[in-house]
């Protein structure tokens, strides 16, 4: 797959860029389109960046877009993307749930269909050369459209020479009058979806500065501190079907969803309320936020070989995983999970480093599917003060059988006691081979 174009003069040439409409897309914008004297059409993915794509169009056009696509993508974005993801109970380097790295084919495949559908004949990024959103960009477009061409002005050394730094951005925008607020950067940057917010550069770099003092509270936006949270807990119930979470039960959730607006019930079954995959991420954010569940502060492996260091808040998806584990840990065989559990790190690794439309990701999302054929059932959990504690889970496809569990005698007939000895004896065999050999 080509990753660059030349320079060309013909205006047919249509470039379809992805565009936030910050300083940084704004510019690259208007410098695609004298570059190669280009048709260019601004596109946006709406992933769940809420207030922030207020203005977005009017804006792109000022800046000389020819159009400007928002892509509705955020129903699509939680059904096939955050909850295959979350049935894999796919979490990278321990810690890190995925947030910017799933949004990216979901992007990615909306801006191919947007490119195919109007004509164009390339689509651009502002993803540097020195992050992993450039290799996650080009590889989604490459498994969906390989034969449109690749963009990729921070890989362009006249790009970097005539930007050097933010001043000079700055001072383009003046020049080109393109609509920005040209105001001093911010000590961090960050990126939001319906999953979750990330935060890095600038003071967040040193690795050693602590983002959680009294300074940067306004740096969150997703969540409370922990020390900040409401003092008693806060009960959830979560309705699992075949490993996705399809309702829930709260004692306030006629209050959420007048304060979230843009959620709709699904239905009824018993006492739960059913959403769709789209409105229980945006109840889950909603509760975790406010009891300070899920910030993460970590160093993580880039896919281009660097450690970068990187603040999170996925509230609501670390309720989801919390509680998709408890229902497993009830209804999912032991060597089913154990098999699954050992494809965990893999499956991360690809969606990670932008293999996401990749056949093995794919062959392993099969298999994911299979897993969770019988991980239906209720969650109940608590959250108080950044935890989710677990507080009870029940299935009609439940495994444990409490007459064969219990330490209060139990039927000899459902499990022997007796029949240890014989089960411990063969598995020592080879140890006491190989402490007999130690021993001549």
């Amino acid at each position: 797959m080509r990753v660059s174009i030349p320079l060309m003069s013909s205006p047919a040439r249509k470039i379809l860029v992805a565009y936030s409409g910050g300083l940084d897309t704004s510019v690259l914008l208007t410098w695609l389109k004298n570059t190669y004297q280009a048709e260019v059409i601004a596109y946006c993915a709406d992933v769940g960046q809420a207030e922030e794509l207020d203005g977005l169009e009017e804006k792109a056009l000022k800046t000389g877009a020819s159009k400007c696509i928002i892509g509705d993508l955020k129903d699509t974005f939680a059904r096939d993307f955050i909850f295959p993801m979350m049935q894999a109970g796919a979490i990278y380097e321990g810690k890190y749930l995925l947030g910017t790295s799933i949004a990216r084919p979901c992007i990615s495949q909306g801006m191919v269909q947007a490119a195919l559908e109007n004509g164009a004949d390339a689509i651009a990024h502002g993803a540097t050369g020195k992050g992993n959103d450039q290799v996650r960009f080009e590889l989604s477009a490459a498994s969906l459209a390989p034969q449109i061409e690749i963009v990729a002005p921070w890989r362009q050394q006249r790009f970097r020479d005539q930007f050097p730094g933010r001043a000079e951005m700055i001072a383009y925008a003046a020049e080109h009058d393109i609509p920005v607020k040209a105001t001093a950067k911010k000590s961090y940057s960050m990126d939001r979806n319906l999953l979750h917010i990330s935060f890095e550069s600038g003071i967040l770099e040193d690795p050693w500065y602590d983002p959680s003092g009294e300074a940067d509270r306004d740096m969150y936006v997703l969540s409370v501190s922990p020390e900040a949270a409401p003092d008693r807990p806060e009960t959830l119930q979560l309705l699992f079907e075949k490993g996705s979470c399809i309702g829930l039960r709260h004692d306030g959730l006629a209050e959420i969803l007048t304060e979230l607006g843009d959620v709709n019930s699904q239905g009824q079954s018993g006492d739960y309320t059913l959403f769709n995959p789209y409105g229980i991420m945006r109840i889950l954010n909603l509760l975790g936020g406010r009891n300070g569940v899920g910030r993460v502060d970590m160093v993580e492996n880039r896919f281009v070989g660097m450690k970068s260091r990187g603040v999170y808040e996925t509230p609501g998806g670390s309720i989801l995983l919390f509680a998709h584990r408890m229902i497993e840990s009830l209804t999912m065989d032991r060597e089913v999970m154990q098999l699954r559990d050992s494809l965990i790190p893999k499956y991360a690794q690809l969606v990670y480093n932008g293999f996401w439309f990749a056949p093995e990701r794919e062959a392993l999302q099969a298999l994911v599917t299979e897993s969770q054929r019988y991980v239906s059932g209720e969650v109940r959990v608590k959250l108080y003060k950044g935890n989710t504690i677990a507080a009870g889970v029940r299935s009609p496809q439940s495994l444990y059988n409490e007459a064969v569990a219990t330490m209060e005698g139990g039927s000899e007939l459902a499990y022997n006691q007796d029949d240890a000895t014989g089960f411990i004896h063969l598995n020592a065999l080879r140890l006491k081979t190989q402490a007999f050999r130690r021993q001549s």
